[in-house]
């Protein structure tokens, strides 16, 4: 019978996506492992593979289409032997209200979904009520199973905050799982006292329609607004602020540099950044400190035994934070290589998902535009993240005289639910104390 394609889900918070280019047409063959189409999520362009063989009978949602649901059924493929035009004349027509689950074939969808749904396409599933809903926060009615709601009590989430991968969005056990590591969990809803902003039209009338453009929000731009609003609301922030004396970081940095080896077209191997010291010595400092190398969930503290680095690039529409796997135990001149790749592709949208989810904590650096010092909103669901200002030459005080150094100033943002006060101080002056000596990242 005709299998259909669906919209995978490339990340584990994906609900929808742009299918920005189909690489097959109707009438094409393909084989498992065939690149059939381009995703856009908001932060990457991904390729999707098919995983059955057969012919395209029928594509549903033309290249270009914008914010395509996840599961939504994107084309049909003819099995070898079936009726291509059948199957694509099939497509077209409306489906029963009640339809059966679709196959999956695509392989970055999820697998849970997929055995389900093969299983319905051979036997006509039981009549049979409707699983109980257990009532979101918001009110709204929440489908789950009933282990997925005993997992969910067990570990102290409530059931209309988990995103659900099942059939027609139904929690199941394996998102409650996910869950328990602050992935996959649905904004807490804002109070129903809250003031409402203004809304678009009340706003623009403050302002002549002839005087400004109207640019839509990308996804990129709509998922950081989310992210960082959520943060904003619902973490506790408090910022702890200390400044770091580089003269010995910049001369170190220098003689680096200069011994670096030369590659096959003469250049140098590598030229180290301020920045990469920064990601190594932040790395280091949280094994140091590892109580501070925590993520917060209602259920429990995950404390992480890696120090996996995420650092802000500025993108258009944007921003998005590569993550270093691992910085902890890499020398500075290989995270100053991956932190080039990593840039370079998130620049051109083709970072993986996972190359920019999953950090313990991050670096924001805006030195090289001359910022003294900043805040910056954490990174849900990390605990910390450092904010990172220019070096500059300062007038301090040593021994009792006015000497001239090259000072930065840093800025550690905490969770105070995971992180506090004097554990932020003990991260914050790890990473000081190693920033200004730079052998110690080394021992």
């Amino acid at each position: 019978m005709p299998i259909n394609i669906l919209m995978p889900a490339l990340s584990p918070t994906m609900e929808k996506g742009n299918l920005a280019k189909w690489l097959k047409k109707e009438g094409d063959k393909v084989k498992s492992g065939d690149v059939i189409a381009e995703i856009e999520t908001d932060k990457a362009t991904m390729e999707v593979e098919a995983v059955d063989e057969g012919t395209i009978a029928k594509i549903l949602v033309p290249e270009g289409t914008q914010d395509v649901a996840v599961n939504a059924i994107i084309a049909v493929l003819a099995g070898d032997g079936e009726d291509v035009k059948a199957a694509g004349a099939a497509a077209d027509k409306p489906k029963p209200a009640a339809a059966e689950a679709p196959r999956e074939v695509t392989k970055e969808a999820p697998k849970a979904a997929a055995a389900p749904a093969a299983t319905a396409a051979k036997t006509p599933a039981p009549v049979a009520a409707p699983a109980p809903a257990a009532p979101a926060s918001n009110g709204a009615r929440v489908f789950a199973s009933p282990l997925a709601k005993r997992l969910a009590k067990d570990a102290g989430i409530e059931i209309g905050r988990i995103n659900g991968s099942g059939p027609h969005g139904r929690v199941i056990a394996k998102d409650v799982e996910t869950a328990k590591s602050g992935v996959g969990l649905k904004a807490l809803a804002a109070s129903p006292s809250a003031p409402a902003g203004p809304s678009d039209q009340q706003i623009r009338a403050l302002y002549k329609e002839a005087d400004y453009e109207v640019i839509p929000h990308d996804g990129m731009r709509k998922t950081i607004a989310q992210r960082l609003t959520t943060s904003a609301r619902d973490i506790p922030h408090f910022f702890l602020t200390v400044d770091c004396n580089i003269d010995k970081l910049l001369v170190a940095r220098e003689e680096i540099n200069a011994s670096a080896p030369k590659n096959k077209e003469g250049k140098p191997a590598y030229k180290l950044s301020v920045n990469d010291f920064v990601i190594k010595a932040l790395a280091v400092a949280l094994q140091r400190v590892p109580d501070a190398n925590v993520t917060w969930t209602d259920g429990a503290m995950l404390k992480h035994k890696v120090s996996d680095v995420s650092v802000a690039v500025s993108v258009p529409s944007g921003l998005i934070t590569p993550v270093i796997r691992n910085a902890h135990i890499k020398t500075v001149s290989a995270i100053s290589a991956e932190m080039k790749d990593l840039a370079a592709r998130a620049r051109a949208r083709k970072l993986k998902p996972e190359e920019y989810q999953g950090g313990t904590s991050s670096v924001s650096n805006l030195g090289m535009y001359g910022i003294k010092d900043f805040t910056a909103v954490i990174n849900p669901p990390q605990s910390t993240i450092l904010a990172v200002g220019a070096g500059e030459q300062r007038a301090v005080v040593k021994n009792g005289k006015i000497e001239i150094a090259n000072v930065m100033s840093v800025t550690m943002s905490c969770d105070h639910r995971a992180v506090d006060g004097a554990l932020g101080a003990e991260l914050v002056s790890a990473f000081r104390m190693l920033i200004e000596n730079p052998v110690m990242m080394v021992v």
